[in-house]
């Protein structure tokens, strides 16, 4: 198991903010991998919806969730990272709570530069969390960037 830092699991503010900090740089900038694998439960998934060929051989591209673990995740984005500023905030909130499990929905902001006046995307994160009693862990983030077939609802922003 990784080091943890306390404070980045101690709430659920805590955790969503250090998940986007962690994947948040400058191009080239190595990412503090190991702090972002200390946020995810053994097993955890991210799941973006990503472009892929449609089903069945047809000709047609669609979206569909592509199920990856943090290690998967890493492979993904590590090289775009190398190449491009990525910084990614919340700018919206919606979370349940009950008992040990919380469900975020955390509408999001992209940027190539924090400098940037406009987002280069936008979208939604669905973040499932569990307390185990010392601590908040992601357990799942499923996440849809917003298209022009999709733009995200005002009660989401």
């Amino acid at each position: 198991m990784q080091n943890v830092d306390p404070a980045d699991v101690k709430s659920i503010d805590a955790i969503v903010a250090a998940a986007y900090d962690g994947i948040s740089g400058p191009a080239g900038k190595k990412r503090d991998w190991d702090r972002e694998r200390s946020l995810y439960m053994p097993g955890a998934r991210l799941i973006p919806l990503a472009m892929e060929a449609g089903i069945a051989g047809s000709e047609d591209v669609d979206v569909a969730p592509q199920i990856l673990d943090i290690e998967g995740f890493i492979a993904r984005v590590e090289p775009y990272f190398q190449e491009n500023g990525f910084y990614e905030k919340e700018i919206a909130r919606r979370t349940e709570q009950f008992g040990k499990i919380a469900h975020v929905w955390s509408t999001y902001e992209s940027r190539h530069s924090e400098a940037d006046p406009e987002p280069f995307l936008r979208g939604i994160n669905s973040i499932q969390l569990f307390n185990d009693g010392k601590r908040w862990w992601i357990v799942s983030i499923y996440w849809q960037q917003e298209s022009a077939d999709a733009p995200i609802p005002e009660k989401y922003l």
